[in-house]
């Protein structure tokens, strides 16, 4: 399952470099506004530590962890939804994109340029915001036109539901409002979807701090936990700056030891991706034998045949059953082997809702 994140915000806020930190390639980090040009994009590992702990005990020939795309989106300005800036570009290269990592400056420092001369990461925010809601609008009002036709000329009942809803839409972001502030149920959603509204998008908002603000935050970090308090949004705080300096680390004891220094258990960055994974309503389970042991991504709510056909589609057309063991059973017995003798393997049928860890083993005839 494709996962991608857009990395956004204004120029010079530390894009580039947390892209740099997330992965292995090396966008262009500089000090001044619109060095990214053409959008980056790189792979990453989602960390899981159960991967490990499951490759321990099985000692498997080869070990795939589950990734994310990661995109790092050219700077926005005032006046993109009209074209300004790199303005139809970021908007198009966004749109592709599951998820928004919204990073905002949190931080002061004379050295490093502010496009807009000052710190004030709520104002950036409404910056980008409008400009999105902007498009939006643009694009719901078209759309609009086209479903009121459909609900008047032939009295469809979706028409008219989604006609209501596209109008409480349009009120909301007429109001500056970002349109997953929304009170839709996931039926109403499903039915706005193809719309593709920016701000319907999930959202991180991610506060790159300086380094004594790594671990309790600060004052520009408490304004936009205000700001953002009625979005269904996650928020993050991190010294984008420090991260760099982990990643630069080729030994984990050595970035383990220097986290502890800061005060910090994990790796911001770590907390990132696994944030991305729960604001897109994502789980884990794995496959495991002596030959691979994989980490597979899927919706939360996937039924066992919808899961094995994330891996072939053939084994969802063709699934007869899946043998299932929980992750705490395998650690706990330390091998499929003494699962089984333990009764705890389980043989699960069509319905069965995936939950997340699991190791599963699916039976299939095509």
């Amino acid at each position: 399952m494709g996962l991608k994140c857009g990395i956004v915000g204004l120029p010079n806020v530390g894009k580039s470099t947390l892209f740099n930190c997330l992965s292995n390639a090396k966008a262009q980090a500089a000090n001044f506004p619109f060095c990214t040009i053409e959008p980056n994009l790189g792979t990453i590992v989602v960390p899981d530590e159960r991967l490990n702990k499951l490759s321990e005990l099985v000692k498997p020939q080869n070990i795939v962890p589950t990734t994310v795309e990661i995109v790092d989106i050219a700077g926005l300005v005032k006046g993109a939804s009209k074209g300004e800036g790199l303005g139809n570009q970021f908007l198009a290269n966004i749109r592709e994109c599951n998820a928004i990592i919204h990073v905002l400056r949190c931080f002061e420092d004379d050295n490093i340029v502010h496009v807009d001369g000052s710190v004030n990461p709520v104002r950036d925010k409404e910056v980008i915001d409008t400009e999105l809601q902007l498009k939006d609008l643009e694009s719901l009002e078209k759309s609009i036109g086209k479903v009121e036709k459909q609900a008047k000329v032939s009295g469809d009942k979706e028409a008219k539901k989604k006609y209501e809803l596209y109008l409480t839409l349009k009120n909301i972001l007429e109001q500056g409002k970002s349109a997953r502030t929304a009170p839709f149920t996931p039926e109403e959603w499903e039915l706005v979807k193809d719309l593709y509204l920016l701000t319907a998008k999930p959202v991180i908002y991610l506060c790159n701090v300086d380094e004594k603000s790594a671990k309790t935050g600060n004052a520009f970090v408490e304004q936009v936990k205000q700001a953002i308090a009625a979005e269904n949004a996650q928020l993050l705080t991190i010294a984008v700056a420090i991260e760099a300096e982990i990643a630069q680390l080729e030994n984990y004891d050595e970035r383990k030891l220097f986290l502890e220094d800061l005060g910090l258990e994990e790796a911001g960055v770590n907390k990132l991706i696994k944030a991305a994974y729960s604001i897109l309503n994502l789980q884990t389970y794995f496959t495991a034998g002596v030959k691979e042991v994989r980490a597979w991504t899927i919706e939360k709510g996937m039924t066992a045949p919808q899961a094995a056909g994330v891996i072939h589609s053939d084994f969802e057309k063709g699934f007869i059953r899946a043998e299932v063991i929980s992750y705490d059973d395998f650690i706990k017995y330390g091998s499929e082997a003494a699962v089984k003798e333990a009764g705890k393997m389980r043989v699960e049928g069509k319905e069965y809702v995936v939950q997340d860890g699991d190791i599963m083993h699916f039976r299939f005839n095509v």
